[in-house]
């Protein structure tokens, strides 16, 4: 039988030691520690929030806000030369890839919703798109009242086409709808006049306009139809990760920072073609950065009671 030198158990117990807390309580925090690799979910083409540049660099708004928790997870570990890889995801496996630990932390544009809840958790709002509406504005449309009467263009099969119908019905508007099958042929319709607006989830939209041939010919106008807060996706059940990714966030929120990262991907040219989406932050995006939640959409009327108490500020 042999014998544990007293020697190598101190070194054994001093490892232990090395080991800061918050590591040992966390589920992915220890994973982490052990690999001494972190590794990100990213999109091939989710743009601007996480997608491939003319390097094949992964680059993007979110992907900025995930490096950032890295840099919280070094310092917390104290793993200054921690490994960061990453891994593709698809809308129809990232939710997999979190709860599996393929992935530590999901940099794409997700919608954090009860429903997913349910399997995964979220990190505080990073931003916040809804249904909107596209327009021309020679057409004075300025909210879904001035719809009345008017033929609206819509993608077949989407949460904005069952909102703006919903909506017709509750208003009486007798609004006309005309389907098509992608955002190509939506915008071709505003463009000939064949349809007055098209209900798309805003981000989407100045995405749209941003790539047309004459961008000044259209406009994003409207009040938010539906809520589509995005955040982050990590595991579910280690509140201590998530808390060191709330705190990191939270620090940008208050510093300020995320105003420039905003502006950088959304009020900016950004690569590989140069295109600027001209996408000023909206207002409950602010009031999320001034008070942050991780409240998942559909609850309480879609975040209302998330936002409710913010709107007096």
């Amino acid at each position: 039988m042999r014998t544990i030198s007293a020697a190598f158990l101190a070194a054994m117990i001093a490892a232990l030691f090395a080991i800061p807390a918050i590591a040992q309580e966390s589920v992915t925090l220890k994973r982490i520690t052990e690999k001494k690799t972190i590794t990100l979910g990213v999109r091939e083409a989710a743009d601007p929030f996480s997608y491939l540049d003319a390097k094949q660099q992964y680059v993007g708004y979110s992907i900025d806000l995930c490096m950032k928790i890295v840099d919280a997870v070094k310092a917390h570990l104290k793993l200054p030369d921690l490994k960061v890889t990453t891994t593709r995801v698809s809308a129809q496996i990232r939710i997999q890839m979190v709860m599996t630990g393929d992935v530590d932390l999901e940099c794409g544009s997700t919608t954090n919703t009860l429903e997913r809840q349910k399997q995964v958790a979220f990190a505080v709002t990073t931003f916040f798109t809804g249904t909107r509406l596209l327009i021309k504005p020679s057409s004075l449309i300025k909210n879904y009242k001035d719809l009345k009467g008017k033929t609206i263009v819509v993608t077949s099969g989407t949460t904005n086409e069952r909102a703006i119908k919903e909506y017709n019905l509750q208003e009486s508007l007798n609004m006309r709808f005309v389907q098509v099958k992608d955002h190509r042929e939506a915008l071709a319709a505003i463009e000939k006049g064949a349809a007055a607006a098209f209900p798309m989830d805003d981000v989407l939209l100045y995405a749209m306009r941003a790539s047309a041939p004459n961008p000044p010919e259209f406009a994003v106008v409207g009040d938010f139809l539906t809520d589509e807060p995005y955040a982050i996706m990590l595991r579910k059940d280690d509140p201590a990760f998530k808390k060191l990714a709330d705190d990191a966030l939270i620090a940008l929120f208050k510093s300020g920072e995320i105003n420039k990262i905003y502006a950088r991907w959304f009020e900016s040219p950004i690569p590989p073609r140069g295109v600027n989406l001209l996408m000023p932050m909206n207002n409950t995006l602010k009031k999320l950065i001034r008070s942050p939640n991780s409240e998942g959409a559909d609850s309480c009327g879609r975040m209302q009671c998330a936002l409710r108490s913010l709107r007096e500020f």
